[in-house]
């Protein structure tokens, strides 16, 4: 009986490692490329091309659909109170997931590990369920058809993960340079100002930006705590582009684009910000 061992020339080996490498990465990343930028393409398409057009490029290029949503469509004013929205949930969001996070990371207290576990446990909790009891709360304050009652919403239901986040970022700062600075004369807050707090600078990012991003493309409530149309929202506004029986593609796509536009700049300056926050915690416990 005799054993018979294909060994394959060097050249017909390089070939099928490519065509194994091919259906293994390739193929699967091509096919996530197309599902994930053929949405996109269609955007701009219609945002970019006259209306009525069935040209799968947008050619002859128009802006006229940006500027029926930005003047007629009363984006200009959506986009406003995006943006004040989102920049003071982003300020709070960030100023108490540094104070909480600090608190998690350096002391040890009583139940510091339920609360902990506390705290994850509230990013299950949809935000729907919160609706009816958020809003007689607000109701109660006189906040409905205010914009604090959105930031003060979105604050409080980012802030656990926010608190998360920021504690293992501070633990990956050696407590040591912080007690050197104590020994030094310098009080805990001044040491935390002076010595820890440059060294969170990718945390603050990264939570920041998590802020931000979520407070922007928050729907529901403001859908339900503002009224007025000179307080709604981006995500609401593109909602006013679906009449009852017609929809403008057109001005729809627009919106579309404006409302991604800042999200895509976020994340093209921080992402690399955003991954580490991702990971960050992961090793120390």
């Amino acid at each position: 009986m005799t054993s018979a061992t294909a060994v394959l020339p060097p050249a017909a080996a390089r070939r099928g490692e490519r065509g194994s490498r091919f259906l293994r990465l390739f193929l699967p990343l091509g096919l996530y490329l197309v599902f994930t930028v053929v949405p996109f393409y269609w955007m701009l398409l219609f945002a970019l091309r006259p209306a009525g057009s069935a040209s799968l490029l947008p050619w002859p290029l128009t802006l006229e659909h940006f500027g029926t949503v930005w003047n007629d469509m009363g984006f200009r004013v959506y986009f406003q109170n995006s943006v004040w929205i989102a920049l003071l949930t982003l300020l709070f969001v960030t100023f108490f997931a540094l104070m909480g996070g600090y608190a998690l990371a350096r002391f040890e207290f009583r139940g510091r590990r339920l609360f902990m576990l506390a705290l994850l446990c509230t990013q299950f909790v949809p935000g729907a369920m919160m609706l009816i009891p958020l809003f007689n709360i607000f109701q109660t304050l006189d906040l409905i058809d205010s914009r604090w009652s959105l930031i003060i919403a979105e604050s409080t239901f980012q802030l656990p993960l926010a608190m998360i986040l920021m504690s293992g970022f501070v633990r990956n700062v050696p407590v040591e340079l912080e007690e050197s600075a104590m020994v030094d004369g310098c009080g805990r807050i001044r040491a935390f100002l002076a010595v820890v707090l440059p060294l969170l600078r990718p945390g603050i990012v990264a939570v920041g930006s998590f802020a931000f991003i979520g407070s922007w493309n928050n729907f529901l409530f403001a859908l339900m705590f503002l009224n007025d149309p000179e307080l709604q929202t981006v995500p609401v506004g593109l909602q006013t582009t679906i009449g009852e029986n017609t929809v403008d593609f057109g001005a729809l796509a627009a919106g579309g684009v404006v409302a991604a536009v800042p999200v895509v700049l976020v994340f093209a300056v921080v992402q690399k910000y955003l991954v580490q926050g991702m990971s960050a915690g992961a090793v120390k416990g």
